[in-house]
């Protein structure tokens, strides 16, 4: 789900992309209220849900969105042929039908994929969405003009690499098949166990060919979902829902779609969200964001206030923030060195920086503390909650460094909690007692965006993080650490370098499995294998708290986004 504004636009999580990249996020929400909101009352249909956001839902054409699991916003009018199981923790981050009869059918090798749609879907206008509307949906988003999506279906489908779209080029995909009205079939170019998620981002939203008004297409996408967009302003800071009377139940088990409009206000400072959900006066106490966190004062402020605790949605989104090692460069292509700076690391420290336990917790894995992702508890270099300086110093001293080194850590200036001055600093101040002394590098965002994720400049040292496009440990390892996926001449995600052939043959083996559970085990095995190497440090894994208005009923959060899922609330 790569950085944080993607993850912001993917989970709106705040994604991936995540974000949830992102955006956007290991247990279930520990301490959120999911099944005690609204448990006083039934909710029920109608009112008006009042959303209010940071970030602008901008590209709101299913071609250029970058969502996990669909998105949050998204997924209210964009049906997909898969989608989030829309359930509180653990059980909320599997895969399951939407427009689809079943997950897929694939092949005995899964290079093949064959999806049934459900009887009676219709669009907004009443007409039948078809196989050939979700083949065509899939072709425009290879248009360059409306480039932005998830990038593996430029990748995974036979023939679709140079593939220009269907404004260049008539004829299609042949790897997408539609023999009937209700039947599509996928032609991959190797073995995808995990096709199911993959089908859940909103590039598999039906599109009608005569309806397709490309880039003016955003403003009134045609909807498969409970709502349409009646308004679109200002590229999306402005978004009202109406409810699409088309839409039935009766082939949608995962949307409720209680309230009768949707009002998305966007721009807005996220102080100003807070406290506009804290004092929920007005429309605000039916209000929600899908985008705003507590920071650290602020949430001390909510705990002492029982009413305001009450309002608070605790979820966590595959997530880890890290430090990364260049290899290639002095002192770190001495893996003693790394296994040093491993032992030094005062994750207590680091923790408090993010903004405390509340909202960040220690990671000794890379992979999330999730069961989808398979994690898998280890901790090669124990180093205790303050860190180990004595372990750091014996293991620089056997690396030729007795008397200590300095070293330069990148960090963005940005005042994210996550790659900021704060945890640059709380790293500084425990290499120091190891003997190491680290020089801090703060870049505007951008800057250090460009830097770590071009293989000619990437430093020796940085902050880092990632976030997942689905609950799984294939697009968190595979993008990090699989030699194939360094790219030379654009953005580079393999921050370590690393092109082991046995890790790059066990990454391939594990995605041939169709059998989720057995795969998430062999990532988590893999997690560890890849740990031993020391081309990172796991730091922390974030936790969301958001506020939401006293009128809001029938919270979900899941282990997919980590975050309040809009389409389960109620307001009345």
């Amino acid at each position: 789900m790569r950085q944080p504004s993607v993850i912001a636009r993917r989970v709106a999580a705040a994604s991936v992309s995540l974000v949830v990249a992102a955006g956007a996020a290991a247990c279930g929400p520990e301490d959120n209220d999911a099944k005690s909101a609204g448990g006083d009352s039934t909710p029920h249909k109608g009112g008006t849900l009042t959303v209010l956001n940071s970030n602008p839902q901008q590209d709101f054409d299913p071609a250029r969105l970058y969502t996990s699991g669909g998105g949050n916003v998204p997924s209210l009018v964009f049906r997909t042929l898969t989608t989030r199981n829309r359930e509180n923790g653990e059980a909320g981050a599997e895969v399951v039908p939407d427009l689809a009869t079943d997950t897929g059918r694939p092949n005995k090798d899964a290079t093949v994929w064959t999806y049934t749609l459900k009887e009676g879907l219709k669009y907004e206008d009443g007409t039948a969405i078809t196989s050939a509307d979700i083949k065509y949906g899939i072709e425009r988003s290879f248009a360059p003009e409306l480039s932005g999506g998830a990038p593996y279906l430029r990748d995974w489908l036979v023939g679709a690499a140079d593939y220009q779209g269907p404004y260049k080029d008539k004829k299609g995909l042949s790897a997408i098949e539609t023999p009937d009205a209700r039947t599509i079939v996928f032609h991959l170019n190797k073995p995808e166990g995990e096709f199911p998620y993959l089908a859940t981002q909103t590039q598999f939203t039906p599109v009608p060919k005569a309806k397709d008004t490309g880039t003016k297409y955003e403003e009134h996408p045609v909807s498969s979902g409970p709502y349409k967009v009646v308004s679109n302003e200002n590229d999306g800071e402005r978004l009202v829902l109406e409810r699409n009377t088309h839409w039935s139940a009766s082939t949608d088990a995962e949307r409720k779609a209680y309230p009768d409009k949707i009002d998305v206000r966007s721009g807005l400072d996220s102080s100003v969200i807070n406290q506009r959900l804290s004092a929920s006066q007005g429309a605000d106490a039916a209000a929600v964001t899908t985008d705003t966190n507590l920071g650290p004062a602020e949430l001390a402020k909510v705990t002492g206030d029982k009413e305001l605790a009450s309002r608070v949605g605790t979820g966590h989104f595959g997530y880890t923030n890290y430090i990364a090692f260049n290899p290639t460069i002095k002192p770190f292509n001495n893996v003693k060195v790394r296994q040093a700076v491993s032992y030094a690391i005062d994750r207590s420290s680091v923790v408090n920086a993010a903004g405390g336990s509340a909202l960040a917790e220690p990671a000794t894995t890379f992979l999330p503390d999730q069961k989808s992702f398979g994690h898998t508890p280890y901790d090669l270099f124990p180093a205790g909650k303050a860190g180990d300086p004595a372990k750091a110093k014996e293991l620089l001293k056997e690396a030729g460094y007795a008397n200590g080194l300095t070293v330069t850590l990148t960090h963005s200036n940005a005042k994210d909690f996550e790659t900021s001055p704060e945890i640059a600093t709380a790293i500084q101040d425990a290499l120091k007692k190891a003997g190491i002394t680290v020089e801090l590098q703060g870049l505007e965002e951008n800057d250090y965006s460009d830097k770590i994720h071009n293989v000619k400049t990437e430093p020796g040292f940085f902050l880092a993080h990632w976030g997942a496009d689905w609950p799984s440990g294939g697009p968190f390892l595979a993008p990090i650490f699989d030699g194939r996926q360094i790219v030379k001449d654009g953005a580079n995600f393999n921050t370590g370098l690393l092109n082991d052939k046995s890790v790059n043959a066990e990454i391939d083996a594990i995605n041939r499995l169709t059998d989720l559970d057995a795969a998430a085990k062999r990532w988590g095995a893999l997690d560890k294998k890849i740990g031993e190497q020391a081309l990172t440090v796991p730091l922390f894994h974030p936790v969301y708290k958001r506020l939401y208005g006293q009128d809001i009923k029938n919270v979900v959060i899941s282990d997919w986004t980590g975050v309040l899922d809009i389409s389960q609330v109620a307001v009345k």
